[in-house]
């Protein structure tokens, strides 16, 4: 019994490890190439994992890209949680915005919001991608209200979509730049509306 235990526990880590190196594969193809450069043999021989061991788990390119996008992104951007809305969405707003920084990365996000316009297959992936990102606001937004710090009555979805249509607007038209120093100004002015409302 003791050694079919560890022959399991060892099959799981090699799976858990390869399921690993696949999304990251995957993130670094598309900052590197972007999204049509993604294929399923391309991470496969990048992860150094058989093709069908991606098909195993996703069954579209789409579902892949941004599985792995939503895994980057949350290890890069871990949900803040000070014990102040203000200093929270600050710390949100400000790594966010770094993405400036980084051309491969604003040249992926570009490229995906692209792809989402042209390919109804990737719509929706990408919208529930979009989501999971405006659900880190949302709890900030609201454990904000539940402390006091906001009216009870505040558009939170409102306010979540404020904060984020200023950041995809600048990215993709790029009149303006996306300054993470500019974090505590675009903070300020979103809580002032929430709160004279």
């Amino acid at each position: 019994m003791p050694e079919q235990k560890a022959r399991r526990t060892g099959g799981r880590i090699r799976s858990e490890e390869a399921h690993r190196a696949v999304l990251a594969a995957t993130a670094a193809i598309l900052e590197e190439s972007g999204y049509q450069a993604v294929t399923m043999e391309r991470v496969a021989t990048r992860a150094e994992v058989a093709k069908s061991t991606i098909y195993r788990w996703w069954s579209s390119k789409a579902l892949l890209v941004l599985d792995s996008y939503r895994e980057t992104v949350a290890q890069r951007m871990p949900e803040p949680d000070t014990g102040s809305t203000a200093e929270d969405l600050v710390v949100f707003v400000a790594a966010l915005h770094s993405v400036a920084r980084h051309p491969l990365r604003v040249r992926a996000l570009r490229g995906l919001m692209a792809e989402a316009q042209l390919d109804p297959a990737f719509e929706e992936p990408f919208r529930a991608w979009v989501q999971s990102r405006r659900a880190v606001v949302l709890r900030i937004l609201a454990r904000g209200a539940d402390r006091g710090e906001l009216p009870a009555t505040s558009d939170l979805e409102a306010a979540t979509d404020q904060l984020f249509g200023l950041f995809w607007y600048r990215l993709l038209v790029g009149h303006a730049p996306l300054d993470p120093a500019e974090a505590p100004a675009h903070v300020s002015r979103l809580l002032d509306g929430l709160r004279s409302t």
